[in-house]
């Protein structure tokens, strides 16, 4: 597809920029749901295993086997564009289906989940931080997205969480990166042990935000797992649900670039990314009747259709597992 690799928010601009696929209208992402839901009730398959864009490094190797919980055959899943994909219901961890979901893969923004994460336990959020680098500078050089902040800007960490998680600031992820510990790469290091804290032997950081590299990667599990860590944080579950923040600044408000909080009933947020090597990707939370269900989705060309049809999937057609003794084992890390 031509164009930017990445979006754009600028700091001025009263509405901001926004992917051309993020305005699919609403109707026909729920038709395409409505339409994949059919084709698997009528024999369709699950997505092949065992594919990646990857290639060289740890990036696409096959893991090391993970014990994993199958869901039971009450009907067949949804067939999904993504390559990878995981289910976990919350608060017990059970893995209610997978696809691929211990293959290596890139995050993109997903990144920021970490980020979130470690700026929440090291960092108190009122605290002021002033800005050294550059936003509008920033996506002229890479294209990426970014909150807009620039030199000598004063926020707080709240503030720069909001800009790294609802329009998906790579400026604020370098922001918070070298508030909390001076310098990019040791804020990296603190990533990489939340990852091993948590048990996620498929994921391993490389930056705060989620530019394509090499050595940046993590699984569909893994991210689900981290989607999970972010929600049991009060105050980072209550951005991830914001639809539209006004930081303290004279810029714009920040809009929340997941387009299923609104437009599915009880989602609940978290975190989409997209770049030219990962694909589309999301991790969902949604609760029905009183179940939480986190959905994670690698390597989608369209994640809404994908993430919406698991949902529509698991909350009908699998059994419930917290709550029932001995039904699930934990997440690593619980």
């Amino acid at each position: 597809m031509a164009g930017l690799k990445y979006g754009y928010t600028p700091r001025r601009r009263r509405t901001p920029k926004r992917p051309l696929w993020l305005a699919l209208p609403i109707a026909f992402v729920a038709g395409a749901v409505l339409l994949g839901l059919w084709l698997s009730a009528d024999g369709g398959e699950p997505a092949a295993g065992g594919e990646s864009v990857l290639t060289g490094g740890p990036l696409g190797q096959a893991p090391a086997p993970h014990p994993s919980r199958q869901p039971l055959d009450t009907s067949d899943p949804p067939v999904l564009t993504g390559k990878a994909a995981a289910i976990i219901e919350e608060p017990c961890g059970a893995l209610t289906y997978e696809l691929n979901a211990h293959l290596r893969r890139a995050p993109a923004s997903l990144t920021k989940i970490a980020t979130a994460l470690v700026a929440a336990e090291r960092a108190d959020l009122s605290e002021v931080v002033t800005v050294q680098v550059n936003g509008p500078e920033l996506s002229a050089q890479t294209d990426a997205t970014v909150m807009g902040i620039e030199p000598g800007d004063q926020l707080s960490v709240s503030d720069l969480i909001y800009g790294l998680l609802l329009p998906s600031g790579n400026d604020a992820a370098i922001a918070i990166a070298e508030h909390v510990s001076g310098t990019v790469p040791d804020f990296v290091q603190l990533m990489n042990q939340e990852a091993a804290r948590l048990g996620l032997s498929d994921t391993h950081f490389s930056n705060p935000h989620g530019l394509d590299d090499p050595d940046l990667y993590t699984s569909a599990f893994d991210i689900a797992v981290l989607g999970g860590e972010l929600l049991q944080r009060p105050e980072l579950a209550e951005v991830v649900s914001t639809p539209l923040y006004q930081p303290a600044w004279d810029g714009p408000a920040l809009r929340n670039l997941n387009l299923l909080l609104g437009n599915y009933p009880g989602a609940l947020g978290v975190k989409t990314g997209y770049t030219d090597l990962a694909g589309q990707t999301i991790v969902g939370a949604a609760e029905r009747d009183g179940r939480r269900l986190i959905v994670s989705v690698l390597g989608s060309s369209d994640i809404y259709v994908d993430t919406m049809a698991l949902f529509e999937w698991a909350f009908a057609a699998t059994p419930q597992e917290c709550g029932t003794a001995g039904s699930a084992s934990p997440l690593p890390g619980g």
